[in-house]
């Protein structure tokens, strides 16, 4: 194995593992136990809020780190024998508020929060997050990596506002059962961090002091949260949530009669240990699932779509992270989907062979996750899909374990395997394993994280056991990054074999190695009514040289990328760089794919463009985004235009606009193109609990229009009544004359039960 491409890189990765990683936390927060019952109103006027310490004195991370915070905040800890109270004092005018939606999980951003996130196992990587707007609305996510943050996490949790003309107030109760820790004997000591965003302002603010470079939410810099007493033990912690779902789909482009659906099933989160969870799913549906944001696809290879069904995204960091981005040894979006060719009879009594995307049904599944102790993390989880019979696709088992140790002050070794088992019919009824059809992987990663956070690393090496060849099957790679204020440094190196078989993961290319070094050098101007106008400015250059691994080793990928930028108050950015590319063509390319003739095979390219852009202020109800690039295309020239127009109805919601066009001229016999993608979208909040999205999508590269909405009731916390409408037509003639492809109303309710 080609191991030499990257062995170099080993020992500086190690050495740099042991730096910054002393010095002491000086931020810490005693918190005791409530002497009497804590009443949820938004006012902080008990005994026991008053008795309690204060966090105050919050710093400025955005636009300056230098600097108090000109917007301050004051926060207080408290708890009984069920919650974990937090109450905030927040300074800020009833008139500045700016406000997105009034809908839970709301994006960051453009909307003023404060937040509150709690590590219980002090490990600086996994942690939770819940934040509050002015108008009460609620968000909560699973933190990993340090920072990075899933609001697609659920749970129960509570509070209340209280707004008045030059601040406003917020007591937060979050039940000890939503959360995960171990409580022991002596001190318990968690890491507790508050952060602000205030947008008018143009303000980031936090209570312990983070570099400019990093998010306020980065538990790097989280404070210590000292029990006086010892946390209660949160005791039984069953969760049921069944649903029932009904609808009905028509196949228009086929003359297909009407099919009506009825499903139902139910997820079990079952809490093993206070931080240890097993969760359930019988006969799982995903019908409330939103529709894939669509790209034009100009690529030689598979593009990436998020996982969105919420099964597979609790704890998602812990099978899915390992790996690159593209080479990911396990990716959930393999599971319980599938394309092939099915016989159906059309309305005109006709047999006939369809070709589509199907769900695959999936008879249940078993994940347990999390902590074992404050160094171990554990991962398990399984899968069984059922046959498809229309397409001839046999059942399937599909399997992940994971274990992490933390090692040093916030870094981890992990090791993951991956196992997907194909059935197929024995005689005499019943299935058996298909001992020609199996893939396995087994993985060993490191990841840095120095104390500090200046320093990243990640470090892995993946082989895959199939039946076919496994002499190159294996894939390995070395990432250092370094990121102060000034600089971003980044050196990514990556080793992927020819035979290296993901069945369950996201590899679009194999038989590569690759290096991709980067550097960002920003500025801040020292004159001070220049920065009232300007935050910051710089140069960046990114890369990408791809080697061909197989007998003949030479470049096939080449991609040069300097250039310029400007940050302007209202996170506004302006940014122009020079684009140079090479491509060396292993197999035929159609660069429209159109399905027109295909450039040749062996053939090269070097082709250069230029690409400007500009993000608006978002502090304004109004604000946009756009792009520009022209230049040479492989053998001819291409011009590509893409943004996004937003009108914040405050505080209701969110109109959108995005679009996409690219225009490519080549010569003949090879096609030219002009391809859209146009997506009106609309995401409204008529109230706390009220929510509806309407989403449009006119794609001509594939011939589709595409209509998705979405009305949600939550009924109760974490209940749900959803009714969603979906619709799709052929783009062409669409507005002279729409002719449909399909439609379907699906009609889902789900309840959340607490043992």
């Amino acid at each position: 194995m080609q191991l030499r491409y990257i062995l170099p890189f080993i020992l500086a990765l190690c050495c740099f593992t042991a730096n910054a990683q002393s010095g002491e936390e000086p931020y810490t927060l005693y918190i005791k136990k409530a002497k009497a019952p804590i009443q949820l109103d938004g006012e902080l006027n008990e005994a026991d809020w008053q008795d309690a310490q204060v966090a105050t004195d919050f710093f400025q991370n955005f636009p300056q780190d230098t600097a108090f915070a000109a917007l301050q905040t004051e926060v207080r800890m408290t708890f009984d024998g069920d919650f974990l109270y937090v109450g905030a004092l927040i300074r800020q005018k009833r008139a500045d508020y700016i406000i997105t939606s009034l809908k839970r999980d709301f994006d960051s951003g453009a909307t003023d929060v404060f937040t509150v996130n709690i590590d219980p196992f002090s490990d600086k990587i996994n942690g939770f997050h819940f934040a509050v707007s002015p108008y009460n609305v609620q968000r909560e996510g699973i933190i990993d990596n340090g920072e990075n943050i899933n609001t697609d996490w659920d749970n129960k949790w509570y509070s209340k506002v209280r707004n008045y003309d030059d601040h406003w107030t917020v007591e937060m109760a979050i039940p000890f059962k939503t959360l995960r820790y171990k409580a022991h004997d002596g001190q318990n000591v968690w890491r507790i961090g508050f952060a602000r965003n205030s947008v008018k302002q143009n303000e980031l603010s936090s209570w312990v002091p983070v570099p400019r470079q990093f998010s306020p939410n980065n538990l790097a810099f989280a404070g210590q949260l000292v029990w006086e007493e010892r946390p209660p033990a949160p005791g039984l912690n069953v969760s049921i949530i069944p649903y029932a779902a009904a609808g009905s789909a028509r196949d228009f482009e086929f003359k297909l009669p009407t099919e009506g659906r009825f499903n139902a099933g139910a997820d079990v989160k079952i809490a093993v240990t206070p931080s240890l969870n097993l969760d359930l799913t019988f006969n799982p549906d995903f019908s409330q699932v939103e529709v894939d944001r669509q790209l034009t696809n100009l690529s030689r290879f598979e593009l990436f779509f998020p996982e969105r069904r919420q099964f597979f995204l609790e704890n998602e960091d812990l099978f899915s992270r390992f790996g690159f981005p593209n080479s990911r040894p396990f990716f959930s979006r393999r599971i319980g989907l599938a394309r092939g060719v099915i016989q159906r009879t059309t309305t005109d009594g006709q047999l006939i062979s369809v070709e589509r995307s199907l769900d695959v049904p999936i008879l249940a599944g078993a994940r347990l996750s999390g902590k074992l102790d404050n160094n171990w993390r554990v991962g398990l989880l399984n899968m069984q899909s059922a046959a498809v019979a229309d397409i001839g696709l046999q059942p399937a088992n599909y399997s992940v374990g994971v274990l992490q140790r933390k090692v040093f002050d916030r870094s981890y070794v992990g090791a993951i395997v991956v196992n997907k088992e194909n059935f197929i019919p024995k005689a005499g009824g019943g299935y058996e394993l298909d001992k020609s059809a199996f893939n396995r992987i087994v993985g060993l990663e490191y990841n840095l994280f120095s104390k500090d956070n200046k320093w990243e690393g990640e470090l892995y090496y993946h082989r895959s056991f199939s039946a076919g060849s496994n002499r190159d099957a294996q894939s390995a790679a070395l990432f250092l990054g370094r990121f102060t204020r000034e600089w971003q440094l980044f050196f990514p190196t990556q080793y992927m074999g020819r035979d290296f078989r993901a069945d369950m993961g996201f590899v679009p290319r194999t038989g590569f190695f690759a290096t991709s070094p980067g550097m960002t050098r920003m500025f801040f101007p020292k004159n001070s009514k220049i920065a009232k106008r300007i935050i910051s400015y710089g140069a960046a250059i990114s890369s990408d040289f791809i080697f061909n691994t197989g007998n003949e080793f030479r470049l096939v990928d080449r991609n040069l990328s300097p250039g310029i930028f400007v940050e302007f108050p209202g996170q506004s950015q302006f940014w122009f760089d020079f684009v140079s590319n090479y491509t060396y063509l292993f197999f035929p390319f159609d660069p429209t794919n159109s399905g027109g003739e295909q450039l040749p095979e062996g053939s090269d390219y070097t082709y250069n463009s230029v690409r400007t852009g500009f993000n608006s202020d978002l502090r304004r109800k109004l604000y946009f985004n756009a792009s520009f690039q022209q230049g040479a295309y492989f053998n001819g020239r291409i011009t590509q235009v893409s943004g996004a127009l937003n009108y914040r109805l405050q505080p209701y919601g969110i109109f959108a606009l995005s679009y996409n066009y690219n225009n490519i001229q080549l010569p003949e016999p090879y096609n030219s193109a002009n391809f859209w993608l146009v997506g009106p979208r609309a995401e409204l909040a008529f109230s706390r609990s009220l929510f509806f999205s309407l989403f449009l999508q006119y794609n001509t590269q594939i011939d589709n229009v595409n209509i998705n909405a979405r009305l949600q009731w939550r009924f109760r916390p974490v209940s749900d009544l959803f009714l969603v409408y979906t619709d799709n037509y052929f783009s062409e003639g669409f507005f002279a004359a729409p002719m449909a492809k399909n439609r379907a109303l699906v009609l889902k309710a789900t309840y959340w039960l607490n043992l």
